[in-house]
């Protein structure tokens, strides 16, 4: 677990670094855990208990309509946090399914016991706004692409943002993710030089 703990250590001094004193404490929230390929960590309709930290493999959450229509939302993999954050912020039902897309690693740290170190650790508290900050400023200019893009522009977009994603995440994925149809998405590859 040192191996993830140093990376996850990497990520937090990227988004704002603690104190010694203070990454020892929040480190040892933390534990291990390991999932197959396509193995569902969290289900619609369950409470996220654990901020993941995503030390190897791929995983998606997505969302499933009335009409049984997928909607992939979001990647995560090696390193950054994963998980419902909403469900697991607010202690709600999730309204999404977070599944593994490959064998995947992670440390977790549950719901209560981060809390508990949130409010009595401004310094953690602060990292952790600041880290849910940047995702919600990811996830707005998401919207903006998925609005105001044609296929191709979101395309481009993606591959500027995240080049190695084309190896990580099965095809058909990446084109739901991008509102895209499949045969385009194929024909896209083909179109854009890389």
């Amino acid at each position: 677990m040192d191996k993830e703990l140093q990376q996850l250590k990497q990520l937090v001094n990227g988004i704002r670094p603690l104190s010694d004193e203070d990454w020892e404490v929040f480190a040892a929230l933390w534990s291990r855990h390991v999932a197959k390929r396509k193995e569902p960590v969290t289900q619609a309709g369950e409470v996220e208990h654990y901020l993941y930290f995503v030390a190897d493999g791929v995983q998606r959450v997505y969302y499933f309509d009335d009409q049984d229509r997928e909607a992939t939302l979001v990647f995560t993999y090696s390193p950054s946090f994963g998980g419902v954050l909403d469900s697991f912020m607010l202690q709600q039902p999730s309204r999404f399914y977070y599944e593994t897309l490959a064998p995947s690693v992670f440390l977790r740290a549950p719901y209560p016991e981060l809390q508990r170190l949130m409010q009595t650790r401004p310094a953690i508290e602060s990292m952790i706004r600041a880290g849910l900050s940047y995702s919600l400023s990811g996830l707005l200019e998401r919207l903006v692409e998925l609005q105001c893009f044609s296929s191709e522009e979101r395309f481009r977009k993606l591959l500027q943002r995240s080049p190695h994603i084309l190896h990580l995440v099965p095809h058909k994925y990446l084109a739901n993710y991008l509102g895209i149809d499949p045969t385009n998405f194929s024909k896209l590859l083909n179109k854009v030089r890389i």
